[in-house]
């Protein structure tokens, strides 16, 4: 069905979303895959099987405070004259 070169990813694929551009309507907000995946602007997804992939917005760039990592702020320390 592709025929790209190298092909696309096929839609069943962890890289599914790498497939080329084939038809895009930007002003809606969608475009179609050459794999027949219909990838939306939010990160939704609608594979060729009907199966509906839920937008991803909220992934966390880095490790958080559940990864053990805690934020501690120091203030400036008082009664300190600045010297020029």
């Amino acid at each position: 069905m592709c025929q790209h070169r190298p092909d696309c990813p096929a839609a069943d694929a962890s890289d599914h979303a790498a497939a080329a551009i084939i038809c895009m309507h930007a002003e809606q907000g969608w475009s179609l895959l050459c794999n027949g995946v219909l990838l939306f602007d939010d990160t939704g997804e609608l594979l060729p099987d009907s199966q509906a992939i839920a937008p991803s917005r909220f992934r966390q760039a880095g490790p958080g405070p559940e990864a053990g990592y805690a934020m501690s702020v120091s203030a400036p320390s008082r009664g300190t004259a600045a010297t020029a």
